[in-house]
């Protein structure tokens, strides 16, 4: 079946010596993985290896077999040209982490508009601000939205957070992961935050390395098969 379709690349890897097998997200199919034949050594081919860095957003017109395989792309062009993310040290360490976290988090084979629109709405935002050091944090936090397992904010005067069950509650009674105090307050400041007003979020470098750790620890409690990012020590040692 041949589909147009706009796509977000997750990851790239080198298949032998000259090919690419690629992880996007696709708006209208979801996850799908495509191999590029040649890519590496093609310097004149329509489909170039420099369009699958991370995040890109394009626009592809791929077969898709829908048997488990692998897919292929006929067409690709940039659909939106990042001008600060790749040459700002800070923005392209949260792209690289981020692309590690949405390449364990997204498995399912099937179109989600709304999670798309958020990945493509938010890297178009870092791209276009300066204020960023906080952008991943609440990134990751409204993530879990799209994932369904988003804090429920009823009783958030409660002096725990229950990251099992991800509800506010009382005690730490039969809970083996809960956050409370400093965590917890900081942690609370993400909720019901937006982009624009991230920037007003006081942390220091303790305090949002602290968070990335909960948020973490959070995803690996509810996604199977997560896994810490490579990235993510790269990540803090520029942002400490």
């Amino acid at each position: 079946m041949i589909i147009s379709t706009k796509a977000i690349v997750l990851n790239t890897i080198k298949y032998g010596d000259t090919n690419l097998i690629v992880k996007c997200y696709t708006q209208k199919e979801g996850c799908k993985s495509y191999l590029l034949r040649g890519v590496l050594s093609s310097k004149k081919g329509k489909i170039r290896a420099s369009y699958f860095q991370p995040l890109t957003q394009l626009n592809i017109v791929a077969s898709h077999n829908n048997k488990g395989n692998l897919n292929s792309i006929k067409e690709v062009e940039v659909a939106y040209h990042y001008t600060t993310i790749f040459s700002n040290i800070f923005k392209q360490s949260i792209l690289f982490f981020l692309s590690e976290v949405l390449s364990f988090s997204l498995q399912e084979e099937e179109e989600n508009v709304s999670l798309y629109e958020y990945l493509e709405t938010s890297f178009l935002w870092l791209d276009t601000h300066d204020k960023t050091a906080n952008f991943h944090l609440l990134f990751l936090l409204n993530l879990t939205k799209y994932l369904g397992f988003y804090p429920d904010t009823n009783n958030s005067e409660l002096k725990y957070f229950n990251m099992d069950e991800g509800c506010f509650v009382k005690d730490t009674l039969y809970a083996n992961n809960t956050i409370s105090g400093k965590d917890l307050f900081d942690f609370k400041k993400l909720l019901g935050t937006n982009f624009d007003s991230i920037d007003k979020v006081s942390f220091n470098g303790q305090n949002r390395q602290q968070i990335l750790a909960v948020l973490i620890r959070y995803f690996e409690l509810h996604l199977s098969g997560f896994r810490k990012p490579k990235s993510l020590e790269i990540l803090k040692a520029v942002f400490k």
